[in-house]
């Protein structure tokens, strides 16, 4: 990117032809008057440009014809008091049709191809953002929608039927409101307005039926939903530019986010992503790009395609030039453009504006309050049709967009896995569901291509990084996407389809791992509904390569190529491999990114708990490297042992480790300290977690290396139960054990104050109207669903039980998502009633406490009952004998706003605490145990998080398609109750995520149809997914860990604490 090379200079004249000079009439000459002398020159000829804005307005400007294009496009900015400016650009087309940016740094009369009569430019979206949520302003982001709908009608963002009809139902809801069936009998009312290309009565019923789900969203909601929906489809920002390859194949070539994007017709046949490639020129019409020579697996090094003509290769070059600078880049190097020599070098144009990551920071800097702004009715055509009513201003109901910096609890503002059937759609996980089934009827594209496009695809390795945030999403029902949260049960029918942006996820391309060869399947299967299934590997057919081969079928014949070690020593090494490759990874995301956000704050420092983390990140990055080489001669029949090498690496690094949990917690309570009382602080650790590398709580980062000791024990047990006492190994991992036991020890009396301080901190961001959560003394039991009778009948609440108090939540409207306390209860003196003799419901009882009225709630079913019975007895039990009352309690009713039982639900009647709830980016904790109890209408004790603590995993798994026999090979890491999905070990952040909580793991049953090994098998309610491991081991390991986190434990805090302990020093003295 850094040289461009053979740029002919010879088009100058050309450029001239096409741009005449100034008309301007000398003063004195043909009537021209005179000048007085005292008056300076005239400063050049005027130009009115007509700039078309997003709504389809037509704003005149006058700049000057030798003004900079900078001046032009920063008065229609200023026009539009807009702030986050650079993600826009002045489009303008040439006669043959060709669209060219303004350049801003060269005068508007020299712009190629723009006529200097009568000229118009439109104002338009430039740099399409991977996820707009995450745009600043309210403002911004209707802007982004107003493009939306220009690209929907004009057939540029094209998707299946379901998934249009969904982005025209909240393109209406923005626009006019809820639907009222008085106004709107029949579609009808829609007839008038042009939403696609390709509209009709079917398309239109359609829109209507999913309009009527929206009641009660503002229009900034339906924004974000629109703009969610709109990012996750495949075409999303694609632009196409005419293009041929070396052999004269038709194609269409788009730059994105993430890199060069190739089509035939509108498929998506390659990715060259931003990684991967090395330079990129252009020598007349020929554009090339160079890729790296490593890594990637593209058949040859430079890639060529063919444009019309010089202009339009140059125009899409540029275009690249300055998705790169703006997307990968963090600065750019401003470089003034040189004049056009007799002898030129090449082209001289660079990005100059902002990057994504300088208008973040600006904005954040910038930032203030705007005033309310006005919706037009962009949509609408002007023909003689029955107007659509709505709200004043087009259904604008004075949302500012300061009001909707914190998201929308209405959208899924990040869906989950999208791995389904790329032409049916992609489908995404739910969080309280699960469902990844989509059904929109979308007719597959044929594409005919001959052999060498064919060997084109074969070859072309897609290794992007995707820039998308995929980390959470949200409840949706049977056959859904993910739906909006507060209206979930107005959506059972909603069904979309999204070709979307995570369709990325069907080119995975992973190293062949040395692993069971099954593994390394690399095919596109058939499904039953006719349609490509995504392969393993990518969408392209790699020739003979892979270990295995396509059955007619569909399914997978496995050829031993290779002879994979078999004994179970290796398969726990290699678990060891594994799980050391994403500890590495969690280190570095302390070590690095949150050491590099502290860092830019002069005033705060990042304190002993980067130290900590330092060191051992340091010592582990040998030790990784090691163990890699390990198993590589293990796999290639070499001589191999692995208890020295556990031996020697705890000698080195135990001592370390000791230095951790003896700072461990004054760690943790300084980060406390500062969150509570510095407010810069507080925001810079929210803005941290909510970005996509950060995919857990900081403070359950800081207690992955006490977590680490854990999993060293849980390997070291293991590889002592399989050796033989005589084996060369038994004694050093016995010798390893007993150096490891010193300081387990003493880990698992810090583990149990940690874990308990982690869980008050991260339950104080959720829990608004409750300050001061985290107490000397105060204990977390259990937090979880239950329904609470009122004069309404029973309401779901969110109950939290301490070691000394109760707390009962609801849930806030957005854009916070968080529960705001409802009532609080000390335990001294509660006496609970099991039953209830006033409702006569099932699985209820009663709560008595001293002074307030009886709190009647009632859990799900029989076993939480039981649960909540047994923690809340043992613990009142536990708080009569010793609360001493030095904490300042209120009565049950003292959080409530208002002065009846029942929180009103209506618009403003809630008062949201915002310095305690939520953060930055509250989806980003979407996924938290809270959260997940909520959607799931289940609960978890401290037990089941001690428990989980325990138990984690990484390693690579096949997912099965839904539609299809087709597996996906994915990175998969378990941890905090949830699976965290990457494309390999090497991804800096999660594509996606599934909570566990109230799922099931078990193996697949005869009617599954599964016929493979060592495949179990999750299921929430109806909706099942199936997991492939790579052996017995493995297989095995899998259903242990997620077993963790999917059965509930009855055991007490206290004493599951000493049954750890106990345990451990006996299987001490057992090795003894």
């Amino acid at each position: 990117m850094n040289d461009i090379e053979n740029l002919g200079i010879n088009s100058a004249g050309g450029i001239g032809s096409k741009m005449p000079h100034s008309h301007s009439t000398p003063a004195g000459v043909d009537g021209g008057s005179r000048t007085p002398p005292a008056t300076p020159r005239k400063a050049g000829k005027m130009l009115a440009v007509r700039v078309q804005m997003l709504d389809d307005t037509v704003t005149m400007f006058q700049v000057q014809a030798k003004a900079l294009g900078r001046v032009l496009f920063d008065q229609v900015c200023k026009q539009l008091n807009l702030l986050e400016a650079d993600y826009f650009g002045l489009e303008y087309q040439e006669l043959n049709g060709t669209k060219y940016w303004l350049d801003l740094e060269k005068p508007v009369c020299r712009q190629v191809g723009l006529t200097l009569v009568d000229p118009l430019l439109r104002f338009c979206v430039k740099f399409y953002t991977p996820d707009p949520a995450q745009l600043e302003e309210e403002f911004t982001r209707y802007l982004y929608c107003l493009q939306i709908k220009r690209d929907l009608a004009q057939g540029s963002l094209q998707c299946n039927d379901n998934t249009a009809a969904l982005m025209a139902s909240y393109i209406v809801q923005a626009e006019c409101g809820d639907y009222v069936i008085e106004d709107y009998p029949d579609h009808t009312y829609l007839s008038t307005y042009k939403f696609i290309p390709h509209q009709d009565m079917e398309l239109e019923r359609r829109i209507m039926e999913n309009h009527k789900k929206h009641a009660g969203q503002s229009p900034a909601e339906a924004d974000l939903n629109l703009l969610e929906t709109a990012r996750r489809c495949e075409l999303y920002g694609m632009k196409m530019h005419s293009a041929k390859d070396h052999e004269g194949v038709p194609l269409n070539l788009a730059v994105a986010h993430m890199g060069i994007v190739v089509f035939q017709n509108y498929t998506k046949i390659n990715t060259f992503s931003w990684a991967k490639i090395r330079k990129i020129s252009f020598k007349r019409k020929r554009f090339l790009i160079k890729l790296h020579p490593e890594g990637y697996g593209y058949y040859k090094d430079t890639v060529e395609f063919f444009f019309e003509g010089r202009n339009e290769c140059k125009n899409f070059w540029k275009k690249c030039v300055e998705n790169h600078g703006f997307f990968r880049c963090s600065t750019v190097k401003h470089v003034v453009r040189q004049k056009t020599r007799v002898l030129s070098r090449g082209s001289s144009f660079r990005y100059s504006g902002k990057t994504q990551k300088q208008i973040v920071e600006f904005v954040r800097d910038n930032y203030v309050k705007r005033q309310t702004f006005h919706r037009s009715n962009s949509f609408r055509q002007t023909s003689g049709g029955r107007a659509l009513q709505g709200s004043e201003g087009g259904g604008y109901r004075g949302a500012t967009p300061s009001s909707s910096l914190m998201g929308s609890s209405s959208i899924s503002a990040h869906p989950l896995l999208p791995l389904g059937d790329p032409v049916l759609g992609t489908p995404a996980l739910s969080l309280s569901c699960g469902s990844m089934t989509l059904d929109s009827p979308t007719t597959a594209t044929s594409v005919s291509m001959g052999g060498t496009t064919d060997r084109r695809r074969e070859d072309t390795a897609t290794s992007f990084r995707t820039l998308t945030s995929i980390d959470i999403h949200s409840p949706a029902t049977p056959n859904l996407a993910p739906a909006p949260l507060h209206h979930l049960h107005a959506s059972s029918q909603q069904r979309i389809s999204t070709t979307d942006t995570e369709s990325e996820l069907q080119q995975l391309v992973h190293k062949q791992e040395n692993n069971n060869s099954f593994y390394n399947s690399s095919q596109t299967e058939k499904c039953p509904n006719g349609s490509t299934g995504i392969s393993t590997n990518g969408v392209e057919n790699v020739p003979d390569l892979s270990p295995v081969k396509q059955m007619k079928n569909g399914e997978v014949e496995d050829r031993k190529t290779k002879r994979w070690p078999t004994d179970k020593a290796y398969y726990i090494a290699k678990e060891l491999l594994m799980t050391e490759r994403t500890y590495k990874k969690d280190l570095d995301i302390i070590n690095l990114w949150f050491r590099e956000e502290v860092s830019r704050e002069a005033e705060l420092e990042a304190g002993p708990a980067v130290a900590l983390i330092e060191l051992l990140a340091d010592a582990h990055a040998p030790c990784l490297q090691e163990m890699e080489a390990r198993l590589a001669r293990w796999e290639g029949n070499a001589r191999h042992n692995i208890g020295d090498f556990l031996y020697n690496t705890l000698l080195n690094v135990l001592p370390l480790y000791d230095q951790y949990l003896e700072n461990l917690m004054p760690a943790l309570e300084k980060i406390e300290y500062s969150i509570r009382t510095s407010r810069r602080f507080d925001q810079l650790c929210r803005d941290f977690e909510s970005q996509k590398h950060c995919y857990l709580p900081l403070s359950s980062l800081l207690l992955k290396p006490l977590q680490r000791l854990l999993h060293y024990n849980s390997i070291i047990d293991r590889l002592l139960d399989h050796y033989p006492k005589d084996h060369t190994d038994f004694e050093d991992c016995l010798a390893a054990r007993d150096r490891l036991g010193e300081t387990l020890l003493e880990g698992l009396t810090v583990l149990n104050q940690a874990e308990n301080l982690v869980q008050l901190c991260e339950l104080q961001k959720d829990i608004s109207g409750f300050d001061d959560l985290v107490q000397d003394g105060r204990r977390f039991i259990r937090q979880g669903c239950l329904q609470k009778y009122s004069n309404k009948g029973y309401q779901q609440r969110m109950f939290f039980l301490f070691s000394d108090i109760l707390l009962y939540t609801y849930r806030t409207q957005q854009p916070i998502q968080c529960f705001r306390v409802h009532g609080q209860l000390p335990l001294k003196g509660v006496k609970i009633q099991d039953g209830d003799n006033k409702t006569g419901t099932d699985f209820a009882f009663v709560i008595h406490g001293l002074g307030n009225s009886p709190l009647t709630v009632a859990a799900s079913n029989e076993d939480e009952k039981e649960r909540w019975l047994e923690d809340l007895n043992v613990t009142v039990a536990q708080a009569t004998d010793s609360v001493d009352g030095k904490y300042p309690y209120l009565s049950s009713k003292s959080c409530i706003l208002g002065s009846t039982d029942e929180v009103s639900d209506e618009p403003g009647s809630r008062e949201i605490d915002r310095t305690n709830c939520g953060g930055a980016k509250t989806s980003q904790r979407s996924n938290t145990t809270v959260h997940v109890c909520w959607h799931r209408n289940t609960s978890i004790s401290y037990s089941d998080q001690l428990r989980a603590f325990q138990n984690q995993l990484s390693g690579f798994l096949l997912r099965k398609f839904k539609n299809c026999n087709g597996w996906q090979k994915l990175w998969v890491v378990f941890t905090n109750f949830c699976l965290f999905f990457y494309k390999s070990h090497q991804d800096d952040f999660p594509l996606a995520s599934l909570p566990l909580l109230g799922y099931t793991v078990s193996t697949p049953i005869e009617k599954d149809g599964i016929s493979k090994d060592f495949v179990f098998k999750l299921q929430f309610k109806n909706h099942v997914y199936f997991f492939r491991a790579e052996s017995d081991y493995t297989f095995g390991r899998w259903i242990e860990v997620i077993g963790s986190a999917t059965q509930h434990s009855h055991i007490s805090v206290s004493f599951t604490h000493k049954k750890i302990v106990g345990e451990f020093r006996d299987g001490l003295n057992e090795a003894e």
